[in-house]
């Protein structure tokens, strides 16, 4: 069961890297609309829309979405208990992760743990402690760290352009649109950018 589980989850954080870059979900800032399943997912009106128009739309394409993923979330977690989080929340497998490295290192699983765990445990699995995994949990932290940081700026971000500027080293400014407005001009530019120019 916890190999299947180890395999659920990996494949689920797989799907939250790749979500993104296959615009499977995502907000783009610089288009000013969502992403779903490859399609954009805008609003549907425009200024000369009359008011029940535009209430009926937002009501079907914010509202409605959320009480749905809401119910059927809750639904889920009701019947079979925390699915999400044991078995599929990307954060709780980074952290389960750090946490079994900090007790091969310390013998606790968090450095805010006053009591040191037992080294066999219940199951029979003896787990000793070893000060070289310090070295290994160091380097883990910081590369999830980047990773966690790189993928949410792809939530929000074209992801084509975080990660063309990560592999050539490329630290450019984010050029975006305004809405109704073909292209920005230098000076809106310069409040609307990826990283800071020097």
């Amino acid at each position: 069961m916890q190999r299947y589980r180890t395999l659920v989850r990996l494949a689920f954080f797989a799907l939250f890297v790749l979500a993104p870059p296959l615009d499977l979900f995502r907000f783009d800032l610089t288009l000013n609309h969502l992403f779903f399943l490859g399609e954009p997912w805008r609003l549907g009106f425009t200024a000369q829309s009359d008011s029940m128009e535009m209430v009926g739309s937002i009501f079907l394409r914010i509202f409605l979405p959320i009480f749905l993923v809401v119910g059927v979330g809750g639904w889920i977690s009701w019947k079979y208990g925390r699915l999400y989080c044991g078995w599929l929340c990307p954060h709780f497998a980074v952290v389960e992760v750090v946490n079994n490295l900090m007790r091969r290192a310390s013998g606790k699983p968090s450095l805010w743990e006053k009591q040191v765990l037992p080294e066999q445990q219940a199951d029979g699995k003896h787990i000793p402690r070893n000060p070289w995994y310090w070295s290994v949990t160091g380097v883990v932290v910081v590369l999830i760290s980047l990773v966690w940081a790189v993928v949410l700026l792809t939530y929000l971000l074209p992801p084509k352009d975080i990660y063309s500027n990560l592999l050539s080293f490329s630290l450019n400014r984010l050029r975006t649109r305004l809405p109704d407005a073909p292209e920005t001009t230098h000076h809106q530019a310069q409040h609307v950018h990826l990283y800071p120019m020097p």
